[in-house]
């Protein structure tokens, strides 16, 4: 039957009429030995037994080149994050229903797999998610990644009721859209002696191990503890089927399996301890299980969440000795099998010997694992995710054009990490994570920076350390400022200056903070004080050169003049600073290039912001209207997919190259909140508002990498994102940027709901 596919975007919902569905995985797959491959495999071939009008293909995740079977039609460079986009712009092009992704945090690129949001991002079809692993403690980006994950996921699939626990408990998901489908397993034909004779064990009791060999997998225990068993069970043979783990085999190559052979010697257990050293087919498998008697998983600690080479176990029908990790306390509940503690090859001697001793008690164990196995065959399971898709694919009621988001969904407003970083000199520039990096000092950008912040929290979210902290700032700032009315930046943490004259733009950001004090405090001391500084460093407007220096100066003259409208000389010096930025875009600007610059840089949307500040006094339409020209020039380029995708710092964009997406910084995010807030203010066009809360939401996950950067445990900022992940460090500049945006965003607000009524 021919495929359709006809989505309509009406009102924010899409509207889908279906003949017949198909299907993208995203996994590693076959030829690769991983047993997320395999799984895979086995679940697509699962659900193509319930529709036959079903096309299936697979999104290859891959770490070299493999002779991939037809079924796969993309493949993903594992390490290269582009790739993953390009993947999302392959689905979303070629007609899929629905996504199926095998989460398993090591099988994608970036720090802890993180490349796979921006992918699944990207989707504009529903998501299906297997995890198939979940941590009781994970990291930080681990904790973030799957937070992220479950909310794309349109279904959530775990294997085990204590997965949904984890969910619940660590990662305080909403559990509503958690479906648990037990691992599936193949179906075993064979009786036992038909499969011991094809293997050649005839008259031999069977002790099982398979799967991927390292440390963490405990088979030592069982080695040692089979010393004692074989005295009473002289045809006993322990076989442990499996390669070594491609992870263990690139670090440390066999090893383990060194190791336990030298044990095999050391007990004498040359014949009855067989190592079949292969990956081996999945007809062998089955034959495998069906021939042992007792299937072992020794496990050395708790955190196995879903283990298939248990689930196969089960599936066969086998009697099963495990240490209780997750998954085995779950699986083996009920009568299925026999839990040993941990490490502990005297008890696993004691519960073997018991067990191949006693047929009857073997037998039983047997018996109810083969009738709960019975539900878990691939056949019944994949019924259980055809039934799923069907719910899913048609009921899609997600991707709205407009995102709602209101002040309350906002983070709680918190001096903790800005005080955190301030001591009685001022705020210090760096952080090693949340804690304040003494060698770095200070610098007079963020000082500015932190009174700018402190002195536009002052109506909603002033504290009773208010006062100290516009002191502090403010008399950094006095301290830094020279005779001739220019400024230091960076001091060390002794208190030495460590430049003669600062930056042009810590010069622009401070007469910025400056004129808001003047128009913003009500203590005759400070303003005296900052009419003193600010009026000192007016002789050195003019000489400005830096773009963004003249578009901050511009932004001080304006707060100032909010407070003396009066002031015509200040008028004309803001007019002539305007001139300049004027003629910057004339030189570099052409039809195709609407910019100040021949690149866009760092904290670019501050100069459409300078140019729509200063339009009410300057009352030129000229003005205004190149603040919105470069405004919509700069959103065509950081702009995608509907969100923020800023410059990163890694490389300038340049007219005709390829934009870096790595190194992008908040002070760009806040830059882009003002701008859009003022654009909404002289237009009154509600896109301008929307945009300015896409912005912000950047802080908060809505940016390339999908991960949050504002830390809700310390009330600080991440640095930025980079190649590898979320900069973790929370410095004065990225959290001030936070907070800065963040009043803008929460004052729009109360402002909107005030002129509503």
């Amino acid at each position: 039957m021919e495929h359709t596919n006809a989505i309509a975007l009406t009102k924010g919902f899409y509207s889908k009429t279906i003949i017949s569905m198909k299907i993208a995985y995203i996994s590693t797959y076959l030829p690769k030995e991983c047993g997320i491959a395999t799984f895979t495999s086995d679940l697509l071939h699962a659900v193509a037994l319930h529709n036959q009008d079903l096309t299936q293909h697979v999104i290859a995740v891959a770490d070299r080149d493999y002779a991939y079977p037809g079924e796969v039609v993309f493949t993903i460079d594992q390490q290269h994050q582009l790739s993953y986009i390009a993947a999302a712009d392959y689905i979303n092009n070629n007609g899929y229903d629905c996504v199926i992704l095998e989460h398993e945090y090591g099988i994608f690129g970036g720090n802890s797999g993180m490349y796979i949001l921006s992918l699944i991002n990207a989707l504009h079809i529903p998501l299906l998610v297997n995890l198939h692993t979940i941590l009781e403690k994970p990291n930080v980006d681990e904790k973030a990644i799957l937070i992220e994950i479950v909310k794309r996921a349109s279904i959530v699939v775990v294997m085990s009721n204590y997965a949904i626990t984890l969910l619940k408990s660590v990662y305080r998901i909403n559990t509503a859209k958690v479906r648990l489908i037990h691992h599936g397993v193949p179906e075993f034909h064979l009786t036992q002696e038909e499969a011991k004779e094809k293997k050649g064990f005839s008259g031999k009791k069977i002790l099982l191990t398979f799967g991927f060999i390292g440390r963490n997998k405990g088979i030592e225990t069982v080695i040692e503890s089979l010393a004692a068993v074989v005295k009473n069970e002289p045809d006993l043979i322990y076989l442990i089927v499996g390669k070594t783990h491609p992870n263990v085999l690139a670090h440390s190559g066999e090893e383990y399996r060194e190791y336990l052979k030298s044990m095999v010697d050391a007990y004498h257990l040359e014949d009855h301890v067989q190592f079949v050293n292969s990956f081996v087919s999945q007809s062998d498998l089955v034959t495998y299980l069906s021939a042992c008697d007792v299937y072992v998983t020794p496990y050395v600690n708790e955190a196995q969440i879903t283990s298939g080479t248990l689930s196969y176990a089960i599936g066969a029908g086998a009697a099963v000795v495990s240490t209780p990790y997750w998954h085995a306390k779950e699986l083996l509940a009920d009568g299925r099998g026999v839990l040993v503690e941990f490490k502990n090859p005297a008890l696993m001697a004691t519960t073997l010997a018991a067990l191949f001793s006693n047929q009857e008690y073997r037998m039983t164990l047997r018996d109810n694992a083969r009738v709960f196995g019975k539900e878990m065959t691939w056949r019944n399971i994949g019924l259980r995710y055809s039934r799923l898709l069907d719910k899913v694919v048609p009921s899609l009621d997600g991707f709205k054009e407009n995102v709602t988001f209101s002040k309350d969904e906002m983070p709680k407003f918190s001096w903790k990490h800005i005080d955190r970083l301030t001591n009685q000199v001022g705020i210090l520039q760096h952080a090693t994570y949340s804690l304040p990096n003494y060698k770095e000092g200070y610098c007079l950008d963020d000082n500015a920076r932190a009174l700018l912040v402190t002195l536009l929290a002052q109506p909603d979210f002033a504290d009773k350390r208010h006062d100290r902290r516009i002191s502090t700032y403010l008399s950094y700032i006095y301290y830094h400022q020279r005779e001739d009315g220019l400024f230091h930046n960076f001091m060390s943490f002794q208190h030495n200056f460590l430049d003669e004259v600062g930056s042009e733009d810590s010069f622009g950001r401070t007469v910025w903070a400056l004129g808001v004090l003047l128009r913003e405090t009500k203590l005759t001391s400070y303003y005296q004080l900052g009419h003193e500084l600010f009026f000192r460093s007016v002789p050195h407007f003019k000489q400005l050169r830096s773009n963004r220096a003249i578009a901050y100066t511009i932004l001080g003259i304006a707060e100032y003049l909010r407070h003396q409208s009066n002031d015509e000389v200040m008028v004309e010096l803001m007019r002539e600073l305007i001139g300049k930025l004027i003629k910057e875009y004339e030189a570099s600007s052409d039809d195709s290039w609407q910019w100040f610059e021949p690149v866009l840089a760092y904290d670019n949307a501050i100069l459409p912001y300078a140019l729509l500040t200063a339009y009410p006094f300057l009352n030129d339409e000229a003005v205004k209207q190149l603040g919105l020209l470069t405004l919509t020039f700069l959103e065509g380029i950081t702009v995608q997919n509907g969100g923020l995708s800023l410059v990163g710092n890694q490389e300038w964009a340049k007219q005709g190259k390829h934009i870096s997406k790595f190194g992008q910084q908040p002070l760009d995010v806040t830059a882009m909140v003002f701008m859009y807030r003022e654009a909404f203010r002289l237009t009154n066009k509600k896109v301008y508002f929307a945009r300015m809360i896409a912005s912000f939401r950047w802080f908060l996950g809505e940016n390339d990498l999908k991960l949050g950067l504002y830390d809700e445990e310390t009330k600080g900022c991440c640095d930025g994102l980079e190649s590898y992940g979320i900069n973790r460090n929370q410095g004065a500049e990225s959290t001030l940027c936070f907070y800065l945006a963040y009043i803008v965003v929460y004052r729009a607000f109360i402002d909107s709901a005030q002129d509503s009524k």
